[in-house]
């Protein structure tokens, strides 16, 4: 038992010196927290006037806007472990088709820039919410085309 009690002990000898190390480690913060808030102040203040317009521009490029209703069943004829990222190809073949996005056929059309087709991240977490081998059915999604021809497809906000 003796042996037992040795090793409690030594973990609260360990415990006292790590509670003492911190008790220097706030002095060199509260110096460097003094020097620094006059710099912070000005980089967030920066930072948050260039993110507003660019909120304001994606609004105003908006073209066409639609709603649509994807199926995805047809996901469910691959093998279990295919299936949800088949359910994105889905998503990506039924939007391409719908907005009439241009797809690149040879290399030569490199050269411009072709529209994209941008799936936000909600819709992606919604299709592998319930893992590799169950994807929903079908899908409620908000699809939108701005001025450029970039597709971006959201998940319908339900109300």
């Amino acid at each position: 038992m003796s042996k037992g009690t040795k090793a409690k002990q030594v973990p609260k000898e360990e415990e006292l010196e790590e509670l003492a190390v911190p008790e220097e480690e706030p002095e060199t913060e509260v110096v460097t927290k003094e020097q620094v808030p006059a710099e912070e102040e000005v980089a967030p203040a920066e930072a948050v006037e260039e993110a507003k317009p660019k909120k304001k521009k994606k609004e105003e490029e908006i073209v066409e806007e639609r709603f649509y209703t994807i199926p995805l069943s047809r996901a469910l004829v691959r093998p279990p472990k295919k299936r949800a990222p088949r359910a994105m190809q889905l998503i990506k073949i039924f939007v391409t088709k719908h907005m009439k996005l241009a797809i690149k056929v040879s290399e030569e059309e490199e050269e411009e820039e072709l529209p994209q087709l941008i799936i936000s991240k909600e819709v992606n977490e919604k299709v592998w919410d319930r893992g590799i081998e169950k994807p929903p059915r079908k899908i409620k999604t908000r699809v939108t085309k701005d001025k450029d021809g970039n597709v971006t497809v959201y998940l319908a906000e339900t109300q």
